[in-house]
């Protein structure tokens, strides 16, 4: 089973799950979820609830309570919201590397599918024909305590952009062709360390190379320790390869520990 999670009170949810619906084949079920009819195609489920998604912590176990079903795989369909409003397009997975400001628990990761990830950034880049930023984020906000692989897809940033219905359409159409191909894809994976929230190098090597990114740990992840990129590495769907550094976006005790952690682990360790 494979779930895409949408919520009633976010714009950009609501836009993509109505393009799902109309574009896809999703049809009505008997079932609900958090008393919200439940649509499905497929093994693929659509389910909505009715507060914010970052902070919903185990939603697997609720999902497999409510609905009898187990899932391996959860999308959120969500909107992206910044001060700067740059019209976005956007893929990451959650967790906090220090204090959990906005949902998830401290220091605590999700499990993290990079493979699902690059397709997503790749067929995000692929249709985006409205000249709008493609990228990943930094590893930010909840919910962290899943114990089965996820991603968020986003529209950024601003109540202008969440509406569009091309928008919408992208997204929709990039979540299907993620849902339908992540099993089978293969890439070498790295955890990537240093840039800014948007992580335009880890963007520019995913979209340019075969490379797959797990968890972004930015330059302003100040409590980045050798533990939680240990446990980076640990909530990583199908293991690491390598561990990848933004050499002039990162401090340089960061930049030891990182290597001293790939040549202790036998990964590669690149740095850009």
């Amino acid at each position: 089973m494979k779930v895409i999670m949408t919520t009633k009170i976010d714009l950009a949810s609501m836009n993509i799950m109505e393009k799902l619906i109309e574009n896809f084949g999703f049809r009505e079920t008997e079932k609900r979820f958090d008393g919200n009819p439940v649509y499905s195609r497929g093994d693929i489920f659509i389910l909505t609830t009715n507060g914010e998604m970052i902070y919903y912590d185990n939603l697997d176990a609720e999902v497999e309570r409510q609905l009898g079903l187990k899932p391996d795989m959860i999308v959120f369909a969500s909107r992206h919201s910044s001060r700067q409003k740059m019209p976005s397009l956007t893929t990451h997975v959650t967790g906090n590397w220090g204090k959990a400001m906005y949902g998830g628990k401290d220091e605590s990761l999700a499990v993290a599918h990079p493979a699902a990830m690059k397709l997503a950034l790749m067929k995000m880049n692929e249709l985006n024909d409205l000249g709008w930023t493609v990228c990943y984020e930094a590893t930010h906000h909840g919910p962290s305590e899943l114990e089965v692989p996820s991603l968020f897809i986003e529209i950024g940033s601003s109540e202008e952009e969440w509406v569009i219905d091309r928008a919408g359409e992208i997204i929709a159409e990039s979540i299907m062709y993620v849902l339908e191909n992540y099993e089978k894809a293969k890439f070498p994976v790295a955890i990537g360390i240093g840039g800014g929230h948007y992580a335009p190098k880890q963007t520019k090597r995913a979209l340019e190379t075969d490379i797959a990114f797990s968890h972004i740990a930015p330059k302003y992840a100040h409590l980045l320790s050798r533990e939680l990129l240990l446990k980076a590495i640990e909530r990583t769907w199908g293991g690491v390869n390598a561990i990848y550094v933004d050499w002039k976006g990162s401090k340089g005790e960061t930049r030891q520990m990182a290597r001293a952690l790939a040549e202790e682990l036998g990964l590669e360790f690149i740095r850009d």
